[in-house]
């Protein structure tokens, strides 16, 4: 039977091993912790990714290597060349297929759409790094792929929007957000992401090119706003944090200092083009009420 190996056990790795096994594959997930979803058909493993050596093993004969692991978000410099060296070397031992689950940030600061054939300009730490991780998985001979998605939401979501604006909304509370909230700006939800990186792993036209994750492009308000009525909570209040609010914070949590590298670039919309993934993949993005539903 074949299986299909995913590393991480965030929301975009659970969701991916569950439609693969409902399709009736295998799926074995590999995480530092060994969490997973609870399925007959999904093996948890507990591993370092990192470790090449440790990974190559479970790899053996799979169809499908699906890298969804991404260590703290203000320790990404220090510990994700390691984590994506050990899964592109465990790809290369064994040719296993290697599907990456990426973001936005390695484009820098765009001026219009954000397409797949854009030039990788990042100037900044997580940019310039996600960048050169797939620069050089691109470059390693492994069939490889790039699956981008833009700021997740949904069931399971971690995210500016999943926690800073979801439950403030849902509690009828003032809420903060560390960008400007009238804005368009893409959003991808956790099942259409997990849609994607299982298509492009079927297409051999993904080897050696990037694909965006279909999205919706509301404003943070107008996305709040759907929320509060599925929910029946108040009408959302939102209000921009500045660059002041950012640097106290900071003191207090490392993570606020990592944001102001990612926002969407200041006074444009942030639009995520899909019609790649659309036309070639057949996939597109999930209604935006029907994702919130799932969510509540």
């Amino acid at each position: 039977m074949t299986f299909h190996v995913i590393i991480g056990a965030g929301a975009a790795a659970a969701r991916t091993a569950l439609l693969l096994a409902a399709e009736g594959e295998r799926v074995k997930i590999l995480s530092r912790s060994g969490a997973g979803p609870d399925h007959p058909l999904v093996e948890k493993v507990s591993a370092d990714a990192g470790d090449a050596d440790r990974l190559t093993g479970p790899l053996e004969g799979a169809a499908t290597l699906f890298g969804c692991a991404a260590p703290p978000y203000h320790r990404w410099p220090q510990e994700f060349p390691a984590l994506a060296d050990g899964m592109l070397t465990a790809a290369a031992r064994t040719g296993v297929p290697y599907v990456m689950l990426g973001n936005l940030y390695g484009y820098g600061l765009v001026d219009g759409p954000v397409r797949p054939e854009l030039p990788l300009r990042a100037t900044g730490p997580k940019g310039s790094l996600r960048a050169r991780l797939w620069q050089e998985a691109a470059a390693s001979g492994v069939r490889v792929t790039e699956v981008r998605a833009a700021q997740f939401y949904g069931a399971g979501a971690v995210s500016v929007f999943s926690l800073m604006v979801q439950p403030r909304v849902l509690a009828g509370a003032l809420a903060l957000v560390p960008q400007e909230p009238d804005l368009p700006h893409s959003y991808s939800s956790i099942g259409d992401t997990a849609r994607t990186l299982v298509a492009a792993s079927r297409d051999d036209r993904s080897w050696g090119r990037a694909w965006h994750v279909p999205a919706v492009t509301p404003s943070a308000r107008e996305l709040a706003a759907r929320l509060a009525v599925l929910a029946g909570a108040p009408v959302p209040r939102l209000e921009q944090l500045t660059e002041r609010d950012l640097a106290l914070l900071a003191l207090t949590d490392p993570f606020w200092a990592e944001l102001g590298e990612v926002l969407e670039t200041p006074g444009l919309p942030y639009v995520s083009d899909f019609t790649d993934t659309e036309k070639l993949l057949g996939l597109t993005a999930t209604p935006v009420d029907e994702v919130l539903a799932e969510l509540l």
